[in-house]
């Protein structure tokens, strides 16, 4: 079996970010990116199914800001091979653009399972695992917290809404897009990941340019705008609790 893991950066959201000249997207110059956190559950979730079955794990992602070192990272966790996919424009990439990017290159690779975070701190949709299954033309399942392979299917557990939990039975080959993986992501010492540099196992691979037709476009990114202050509240629990009913009295939120 061989399972893919797409992954991607995101600006350090712990970085102060500002909005470039364009207007259009953040300031990338000198912003320090890191891995999805959610995609990090993918890939443990994928080092359990291999753990349990041997199967083969590749970890991809588009060339971005300080992709090395995560696609390094992911095979000192236990990755047998990474893949840069280069030609994209630089800067924003649309869930759509990224997720034809990704199946264009699947098209000429074998594969069974194909791993990718629910969702991702710069646009939070959770649509990639659905388009990339609409573009291959695969079933899928998202909000994934568990997933365990039996012969040619994947059986998976979801969490629906009010943290209902639902179990079904997928045919492979299909996309999952994971919430949580079953266990915390593993780390990685900093000298497998000097290891895995050192011999040279990422790969690369172009992708033609902008694959997405009627990809949404950013029109304007904003500040936020500071429209009030905050105000500390000292005293005893009843006196703060009675502070509060008079704020929100004078503001029309309560009635008297």
């Amino acid at each position: 079996m061989r399972i893919v893991v797409a992954m991607r950066q995101l600006a350090d959201l712990v970085e102060e970010l500002e909005v470039d000249d364009s207007g259009t997207d953040i300031d990338r110059e000198f912003v320090k990116f890191v891995s999805n956190e959610w995609d990090e559950a993918a890939l443990e979730e994928a080092l359990l199914i291999k753990e349990q079955s041997g199967a083969e794990i590749v970890a991809v992602a588009l060339d971005e800001p300080d992709v090395d070192q995560t696609l390094y990272t992911a095979i000192a966790k236990g990755a047998d091979k990474a893949v840069k996919l280069t030609g994209l424009e630089e800067g924003w990439v649309s869930t759509h653009s990224r997720a034809k990017a990704i199946a264009s290159w699947l098209g000429d690779q074998q594969w069974d399972l194909l791993l990718t975070g629910v969702q991702a701190a710069d646009d939070l949709d959770g649509q990639l695992a659905g388009i990339l299954a609409a573009q291959l033309q695969v079933p899928h399942a998202a909000v994934v917290v568990s997933a365990q392979t039996e012969g040619s299917s994947v059986k998976v557990s979801q969490e629906l809404g009010g943290g209902t939990i639902v179990e079904e039975t997928i045919a492979l080959p299909a996309v999952l897009g994971i919430q949580t993986a079953r266990q915390a992501p593993r780390y990685a010492p900093i000298t497998r990941i000097r290891q895995a540099m050192q011999s040279g196992g990422l790969e690369e691979a172009s992708v033609a340019g902008d694959l997405a037709e009627g990809r949404p476009t950013v029109r304007r990114l904003y500040p936020p705008e500071k429209t009030g202050h905050a105000e500390m509240l000292t005293g005893s629990a009843s006196d703060v609790a009675d502070k509060i009913i008079e704020l929100l009295r004078a503001k029309g939120l309560v009635k008297s």
